[in-house]
């Protein structure tokens, strides 16, 4: 089965064409808000973000990592999946809002608008619970639903922090935009679902108890992951500062300016891989190697785009005031080819049901992160924190495969990427189904 058949392709362009108006609309909003807060109050509201960031692996019990695999396997049980997927997840919410205010009050004592920046911004996850649906609209390849409800979502959240800019309020009503952008998407996933599925939601405690057996090994992982992703923004603050924070966000932000495209790519392969698993087909190694390829060489090019016009685009986004930011970018844009083909890799381990050893990866790659910063932090300050973030990308998504005996006939798929006849095969194919 041909990774990029047409149904496929008609997700993935689905995906994209929404996320490119979104991505614009980000730009545009994430620009003025910024320039608006300035690089201490912008490293608040990103700090904030970087805490929630933490407990959202726990609040999605790594239920999210299987989901779209238990709907392929078991189409029939569906409504009882993701009914008791999302009743999970939302009891988890709750519990992780009032763990978020302990932790700041705790790790924040005497900064009354952190503490209070952090609880608001916290309230998302009820609504990011029910973002779990999505994964329906995944499975069945009809993410242009989801696609279409986020950029409604985020044309109105858009809208109301213009207000906000426009009447100048404080950093508080910031804090709470993402959570009105999951509402609204959780209302219409919920709305369209109901109109397309064929199964009402129920919790039953015995698929709980399944779910939760392969799930569990998620949680950890993805901490982990979370971990290196985050930890230098919490790191800087504590080491050197706010302002520090702003700086390496805006840095980050730019450099995941395409990451949708990658997302939308990976999402749309995902259920085709996971049926050429089930079906045992022999084109599951050409299936995953074409992906490798994709991400590689799009990832790659987007990075030396990106590094070599920096300057450009810090100064059109965010101004001179973040121009502490360019040395920042041109490091960490390299580190999202290594950052996606770890996506990649874990689709192959979940196939492969080999998700027992994401915990050992992770993990690796979370002391390592927490390990780096501590070193290149003091002495590069925010160059540090992204040649940090380099690197464990590179040990975690690479190095590991070829150390790690599980793994390493993945890394001989990744390499296979490497070869360009997989792009132009895959070219190829679009181009002979668009002239039929």
């Amino acid at each position: 089965m041909m990774i990029m058949k047409n149904r496929v392709a008609k997700n993935s362009i689905w995906i994209i064409s929404c996320k490119v108006v979104q991505s614009l609309l980000s730009l545009i909003v994430a620009m003025l808000v910024a320039r608006f807060l300035g690089p201490s109050n912008y490293g608040v509201l990103n700090y904030a973000a970087s805490i929630v960031a933490f407990f959202i692996p726990i609040m999605q019990l790594g239920l999210n990592s299987i989901l779209v695999q238990e709907i392929v396997n078991q189409p029939e049980k569906e409504g009882e999946i993701l009914g008791t997927a999302l009743a999970l997840s939302q009891l988890s919410a709750f519990l992780c809002i009032i763990g978020i205010f302990l932790f700041s009050a705790y790790a924040n004592a005497g900064e009354t608008q952190t503490i209070i920046v952090c609880f608001l911004y916290s309230i998302l996850l009820v609504f990011h619970s029910i973002d779990m649906i999505q994964y329906w609209f995944q499975a069945k390849l009809l993410s242009k639903y989801v696609s279409l409800s986020m950029l409604g979502a985020y044309m109105l959240v858009s809208i109301y922090k213009i207000i906000l800019l426009a009447t100048g309020k404080s950093v508080y009503w910031f804090a709470v935009s993402n959570a009105i952008d999951y509402a609204i998407i959780a209302l219409v996933l919920i709305i369209i679902y109901k109109r397309l599925g064929s199964q009402k939601f129920s919790f039953s405690l015995d698929r709980a108890k399944k779910l939760f057996s392969k799930s569990k090994f998620y949680i950890v992982s993805n901490m982990m992951i979370t971990i290196f992703a985050q930890t230098d923004r919490i790191m800087l603050k504590f080491m050197n500062g706010n302002e520090a924070v702003g700086y390496y966000s805006a840095a980050v932000a730019c450099a995941g300016m395409t990451g949708f495209v990658f997302s939308a790519i990976i999402d749309s392969a995902r259920p085709v891989i996971f049926e050429s698993k089930k079906n045992g087909s022999i084109s599951f190694d050409k299936n995953v190697s074409r992906l490798y390829s994709i991400i590689i060489y799009f990832a790659l090019m987007q990075s030396v785009i990106i590094a070599l016009f920096s300057p450009i685009i810090i100064g059109i986004l965010y101004g001179s005031q973040y121009s502490e930011s360019i040395s920042a970018l041109r490091i960490i844009v390299w580190y999202t080819t290594f950052s996606y083909l770890g996506s990649v890799r874990n689709i192959w381990i979940l196939a492969e049901g080999k998700h027992k050893i994401l915990w050992v990866l992770n993990l690796s790659g979370a002391l390592t992160n927490i390990i780096l910063n501590l070193i290149f932090i003091p002495v590069w300050g925010i160059n540090g924190a992204a040649f940090a973030s380099l690197l464990t990308q590179i040990f975690t998504n690479v190095i590991l495969g070829f150390i790690m005996k599980p793994i390493r006939y993945n890394n001989k798929l990744m390499l296979s990427g490497l070869n360009p006849g997989h792009l132009i095969e895959i070219f190829k194919g679009q181009l002979k189904d668009a002239t039929k």
